[in-house]
């Protein structure tokens, strides 16, 4: 993932309903979730939902498809990690990742 991408990605997730939406999609995992159910757990609109959707997709964070007459929308799980990846890429010094108490004392920052 390039920085341009990673901005991509942050912006579209820097929104409540989006968030709550791609975070309920991970929870769903890889079958995803129709349209209409998603709009009913974060109580939005289905045009909302639909704005929503396309920010989400503009920024790859999301994927569809359609059963019969539903849309399912699923996470894209790629673009997550490779987000992740991009934010966490030269953590704790390039050195294996421990929790956040660890870099410090490593740092001399320990509280």
């Amino acid at each position: 993932m390039d920085t341009k991408e990673t901005i991509a990605a942050l912006a579209a997730l820097a929104q409540e309903s989006r968030l709550a939406v791609f975070r309920l999609l991970v929870q769903a995992g890889p079958e995803g979730m129709a349209a209409s159910k998603i709009a009913e757990q974060i109580s939005v609109t289905p045009s909302a939902l639909s704005f929503h959707m396309k920010e989400l997709s503009h920024a790859s964070l999301v994927t569809s498809r359609h059963e019969g007459r539903f849309v399912i929308y699923s996470a894209n799980f790629d673009t997550m990690n490779g987000l992740i990846g991009f934010l966490t890429e030269n953590c704790c010094g390039g050195n294996v990742c421990s929790p956040a108490s660890a870099c410090r004392e490593k740092e001399g920052l320990a509280t």
